[in-house]
């Protein structure tokens, strides 16, 4: 019902009357005159409908939307006398002969306009949007109308993540942009360019098209040597110290970024290196390496805050990103990325939990977690319009390790205690592979992707008592029970196609072979059942995925169409072997799994689009193991050995119109999308009184149903120089689940509503606030039954006062409280700051104070799928901070 009366509005728009006027713009001895802006108006009105600009050969074309019988079509151009002509609103060609006109000018005032569009390029002049407090880049977007910013550097375009980010058109940061974003000076920048529909590959221009914008970082100098430093220190518990260097450099034939960061001040310094954006699917396969951790202590809770308020760390981050043209034309790039975390982190947390079926717990727990990584990244690319060369080869290691003390009370108040650790170093390597060659009329493109991971983790736990698991009694024997995993993981995916192109379209057939191979080994030790054989505890699996398949692209693009689908056929080939258990399991299975995109561009400023998708997948090794595996010291998994491999077969559909108007500043979308993921196998959790877990799967069809729906909307207010925005997301869930082998159906629904502003208007104030309100209800019936509600309420408020020059005074309030079930928690936090500049030097000297009052516990109230949950949190202490800050050119 939603979805119809979803496609019904969006039909509705596309049925609107477009219309479309062309032609030629000449002057008086009718040579072309380039550049003249076309806008249409309705009469009476001052409000723009469409526009256009002509381009070298004096030629238009502007598509609007009217209810009005006659139009205006206005035609300005410099040193011509500007034209207005009413016309039908229809479909017609008009040419314009317009009349130079010289005018004696006595004063020039050349003012930049704010937000100005070419094309699919929108830019922003970021003088016009920032404060007195901004310092980088990222201070500056953040009040951008249509882009926000996470606090690692994330940017979003009218709610999307970008696929590129560019400073001066390179692509130096190949995704992992933070860096750049939390710490290029603003100072350095002239504006920020938005490319929407940007095909990073530019062989593919104008053939395979994107739904995806990039941003390009435009700096005042083709030459630049930047960047910007902190130095800190202060009290607090135990002595704090902050020091951030990030110098750069961007020439035209090389660019680079170093970055050293260290801190113990709960700034998350280290995540700015994660890939952010992914590019086209043609530049090959790129992915955030990390550790399959399937073995963990048990874990202090995280509270819903920013993690300023309760990070414990001591971490160390270095990054050096290097790139340079290696030939005359500048066609082939090389790149070289590494980075290196040492990073340690407390965390304490107190839980009580009351559980659906009965059972109640309280756990204590504090951790240590040590994190010790590095990375390396070598890249060469070619990307020109007569071919693409792309190869990426990665390198990551870990040597991690993880410590936990936990003190557990159960129902009937008896206390025990436990010492638990994990040791998880891994091994990872990919290489990426794709090449575009032109043929003739034709593209052949060939991509290859290897990856191969090491993961080795042993889980303790002493004493061995701890562990009251369902089914399982510790060996008296021994002080402590351990958990060893091994995981060996190879894959590798290789395909070919070849595109032809012809009157706007492209058709790519293609044909590859994915392949994975997983092998776990495992043993709990220790641990003893009347009723299980000894080899239960153990695993030894080779879970194998072959998958040949063959697949059509389509795609299409002209001035107001955009569409690309897939629909590719695959021939699943899955096999688990279990020696163990002479147990050997398959699935051979043919799917057919399209997806398409399609968008409609009318009136200048609206963007319609709908997508669909099926797709197929067999779960992985962690769903197909038999052997008993304590995943963690609370809990112990298995898949019972008669079950199938897992399938999962999941649809989905959504819509979206979009409207971004550079002319009146204004920004808004909406969004629907609905998704129905239909599963074999069902977990089902067995859980005591004292709240230990033994997690199994039966096999029984089940699904979980979701509807979404969300808007936002944002407008720039240059008279006032404010940027509001205000947005709405609704989000329902079904789902199936079982709970000591009883089954119930979840309903969940969760509404969230927030607005964001801020605002420069007055040369003594600056204003940041930003609040959300959320609301998420739970209905449970069957063997649960549950009617909770939980609300919720975040904001901050950031005000900095600049009573005389050079002088800044901050204030900073956060906000989040809590309520459910006639429980009621407010947690407040409040910062101040006093700021000098040294105008002269552009030297920042800060003296700030944090969490002024002190609160040392942060509480709450979640509602989840089996349990009720009150959790106190432990935060950071209140700490005073002075800092130096500046930029290094």
């Amino acid at each position: 019902m939603k979805i119809s009366l979803f496609l019904l509005i969006f039909l509705s728009v596309l049925s609107f009357a477009q219309k479309t006027v062309s032609g030629k713009i000449t002057d008086e001895d009718g040579v072309a005159i380039p550049s003249a802006s076309v806008t249409v108006e309705e009469p009476g009105k001052d409000a723009i409908l469409a526009y256009a600009i002509t381009n070298s050969k004096g030629e238009y074309k502007v598509t609007f939307t009217s209810a009005e019988p006659n139009v205006d079509l206005k035609v300005k151009a410099f040193n011509q006398r500007p034209l207005t002509k009413q016309i039908n609103n229809s479909d017609q060609s008009l040419d314009f002969k317009m009349q130079g006109e010289a005018t004696e000018i006595k004063e020039v005032q050349l003012k930049t306009k704010l937000i100005t569009a070419r094309g699919d390029t929108i830019a922003y002049d970021l003088k016009a949007f920032d404060s007195k407090s901004d310092r980088t880049l990222a201070d500056v977007m953040k009040k951008i109308p249509g882009i926000e910013v996470n606090t690692d550097g994330t940017i979003l375009y009218q709610g999307n993540a970008i696929n590129k980010f560019y400073v001066n058109g390179k692509d130096l940061m190949e995704g992992g942009y933070g860096t750049i974003n939390n710490s290029l000076p603003k100072d350095a920048v002239q504006k920020v360019e938005v490319l929407e529909n940007h095909q990073p590959v530019k062989i593919l221009q104008d053939k395979v098209p994107s739904d995806q914008a990039a941003i390009n970082i435009k700096l005042k100098n083709s030459v630049t040597m930047t960047g910007r430093g902190e130095v800190g220190t202060g009290f607090g518990d135990p002595w704090l110290w902050n020091v951030k260097l990030t110098p750069m450099f961007f020439g035209q034939k090389s660019q680079w970024v170093v970055n050293y960061k260290t801190n113990n001040m709960g700034e998350q310094v280290e995540n700015e290196g994660n890939i952010l954006a992914f590019g086209s699917r043609f530049e090959g396969r790129r992915i955030n390496a990390s550790q399959n951790d399937w073995l963990n202590v048990e874990n202090a809770s995280t509270p819903n805050l920013p993690v300023k308020r309760y990070l414990m760390n001591s971490v160390h981050y270095l990054s050096a990103n290097y790139l340079t043209n290696i030939d005359k034309k500048k066609e082939w790039e090389l790149k070289a990325n590494a980075n290196y975390t040492n990073n340690a982190v407390e965390r304490e947390s107190i839980d009580e939990t009351n559980y659906f079926n009965g059972a109640s717990n309280i756990v204590k727990i504090l951790n240590n977690f040590y994190t010790d990584k590095a990375k390396g990244e070598l890249i060469f690319t070619k990307n020109a319009k007569k071919g693409f060369f792309k190869n990426t080869t990665s390198f990551s290691q870990y040597w991690n390790a993880d410590r936990g003390v936990v003190n557990r009370t159960d129902r009937d108040g008896i206390q025990t205690n436990a010492d638990e650790a994990i040791e998880s170093p891994t091994v990872s390597f990919q290489n990426s592979l794709s090449t575009i060659i032109p043929w003739k009329e034709k593209m052949v493109n060939v991509l290859s992707f290897i990856s191969y991971q090491t993961d080795k983790q042993t889980l303790e736990v002493s004493p061995s008592s701890y562990l009251a698991i369902p089914g399982f009694t510790p060996n008296p024997a021994s002080d402590f029970v351990r958990q060893d995993l091994r995981l060996k993981t190879f894959e590798a995916n290789h395909s070919a196609n070849i595109g032809f192109s012809t009157k706007g379209w492209t058709f790519t057939p293609e044909v590859g072979f994915n392949f994975k191979s997983t092998n776990l080994v495992s043993d709990l030790s220790n641990i003893t059942t009347i009723d299980v054989l000894p080899t239960q505890y153990s695993n030894d699996l080779k879970y194998t995925t072959a998958t040949p398949y063959g697949s059509l692209g389509v795609n299409y693009k002209n001035d107001a169409w955009m569409l690309y689908a897939n629909f590719p056929v695959n021939s699943n080939n899955i096999k688990a072997e279990d020696p163990l258990r002479l147990v050997s399991k398959s699935v051979n299975k043919v799917t057919f799994e399209p997806s398409v995109f399609a968008q409609y561009t009318f009136a200048s400023f609206w963007k319609a689009s709908v997508n669909a998708n099926i797709n197929n997948n067999f779960g992985e090794i962690n769903t197909a193991y038999s052997g008993f595996l304590m995943n963690s010291p609370n809990g112990i998994n298995a898949m019972d050995i008669n079950n199938p491999i897992p399938q999962n077969n999941n649809k989905s559909a959504g819509t979206r119109l979009e409207y971004r108007n550079p002319l009146n500043n204004l920004f808004f979308n909406i969004n629907y999308r609905f998704s129905d993921a239909k599963r074999n196998l069902i977990s089902n959790p067995i859980i005591n009184d004292a709240g230990y877990t033994t997690l199994q799967y039966i096999e029984q069809d089940n699904h979980i149903l979701n509807n979404s729906y969300s808007a936002e909307v944002g407008k720039y207010f240059p008279k006032f120089k404010t940027n509001a925005s205000l947005s709405y997301s609704n989000n329902t869930t079904k789902s199936d689940a079982f709970l000591d082998n009883e089954s119930y159906t979840n309903n969940n629904n969760s509404q969230s509503f927030g607005v964001k502003f801020n605002n420069t208007y007055f040369t003594w104030m600056s204003v940041d606030y930003n609040a959300s309100f959320s609301r998420t209800n739970q209905k449970s019936t069957g063997k649960v039954i549950t009617n909770a509600e939980r609300t919720g309420f975040t904001h901050n408020l950031g005000v900095f006062f600049y009573p005389i020059e050079n002088h800044t005074i901050g204030f900073n309030w956060d906000q989040i409280n809590t309520n459910a079930n006639d429980q009621k928690y407010h947690n407040g936090f409040y910062d101040v700051s006093y700021q000098f500049t040294w105008a002269k030097k552009k030297i920042d000297f800060e003296l700030k104070w944090m969490n002024i009052a002190n609160k040392k516990v942060f509480e709450t109230y979640d509602i989840n799928t089996t349990n009720i949950r009150y959790t106190r949190i432990q935060l950071r202490p209140s700490q005073v901070m002075f800092t130096v800050k500046f930029n290094f050119k």
